[in-house]
C-alpha cells in the first residue's frame, strides 16, 4: 500500500519510484525474455542509444508477469483506486545502448501520431520495471520534469483537448529543471501519462534497460478529452486527498 506522503508526492511531483516491488525472480526470467528479443532481432552493431521492442502482452508472459505477479499492479491502483485498472495489451521492452552522449532538449508527453481512429493515445499512468541498475545519472536514464502532469492539463484547459494534435507531443508550457530517474533493478516507476519525460544519453559502460506498461483505467478512450484537462479524473484517491 502506498501512504499518504507518497499519494501528496506523486500529486506534487507526477512520479514515484518505489524501490524493490519486483522480486530477484521475476526480473531474472525477464531479462531471459528480453535477451530472446534481443536474439531474434538485434539491434545492429552500429545502433546506439534508444531502441525498442513492442510485443503484445500474451506473447510475453515472462514480462508482463513483472507487473501482474508481483506488487506492481496492486500499487498502481492504489494511485486509481481498487479494480480499476485494465491489463496492459502491450509492453515496451526499452534499450538504451552506450555510448549515447544525448540531453534532451525538453519533454514530450506519448500519443501522438494518434490511433487508427483518430483518438489519440492516451493512457492513465506509466509503469515502468527497472531491469538495470541506474544508480548514477546519464546512465540511460529516463529524463522527468516534475510538475508537468499540471501544466499540461493547464493547458489544455486553456487551449482545448484538441490542441493535442497541433502540440504533436510538445505542448509549449514552462519548464522546471528535469531530474533522472535512478534506481536498481526491480525498482517500479510509476508516472502521470501527462507527466513530461524524454529519453537521456547513456554514457555508461553497459546498456540500460527496462520495461514500460501503459495502463488504463477502465473506460479510458471515451474520455480523454476530460482527462486531459483534470490531471485526477481517473486518480480518485488522489483527488479525494487534494479536496
Amino acid at each position: 500500500m502506498l501512504g499518504q506522503e507518497e499519494l501528496r508526492t506523486f500529486a506534487e511531483q507526477g512520479f514515484l519510484v518505489l524501490p524493490q516491488v519486483v522480486s530477484h525472480e521475476l526480473v531474472a526470467r525477464a531479462a531471459a525474455a528480453v535477451d530472446g528479443s534481443i536474439a531474434a532481432e538485434p539491434p545492429g552493431s552500429g545502433v546506439r542509444g534508444p531502441y525498442f521492442y513492442f510485443p503484445a502482452s500474451q506473447q510475453v508472459p515472462d514480462l508482463l508477469s513483472l507487473l501482474m505477479d508481483s506488487p506492481a499492479f496492486e500499487l498502481a491502483e492504489c494511485l486509481t483506486g481498487s479494480n480499476t485498472l485494465t491489463p496492459p495489451e502491450q509492453v515496451q521492452i526499452a534499450l538504451n545502448i552506450p555510448p549515447f552522449s544525448h540531453r534532451p532538449g525538453g519533454p514530450h508527453i506519448d500519443g501522438f501520431p494518434p490511433e487508427p481512429d483518430g483518438r489519440p493515445g492516451t493512457f492513465t499512468l506509466l509503469a515502468g520495471v527497472l531491469l538495470s541498475d541506474q544508480l548514477d545519472e546519464d546512465a540511460g536514464n529516463l529524463w522527468a520534469w516534475p510538475g508537468t502532469h499540471l501544466t499540461h492539463a493547464e493547458y489544455f484547459r486553456r487551449y482545448g483537448p484538441d490542441a493535442f494534435f497541433k502540440a504533436a507531443g510538445y505542448p509549449h508550457i514552462s519548464l522546471p529543471e528535469p531530474v533522472q530517474i535512478r534506481g536498481r533493478a526491480g525498482d517500479l516507476l510509476l508516472a502521470h501519462y501527462l507527466l513530461g519525460h524524454n529519453i537521456g544519453g547513456n554514457t555508461a559502460k553497459q546498456t540500460r534497460r527496462a520495461i514500460y506498461f501503459r495502463v488504463k483505467r477502465s473506460g479510458h478512450n471515451p474520455r480523454w478529452r476530460e482527462f486531459l484537462q483534470d490531471p485526477w479524473l481517473e486518480y480518485d484517491p488522489i483527488r479525494s486527498l487534494a479536496t
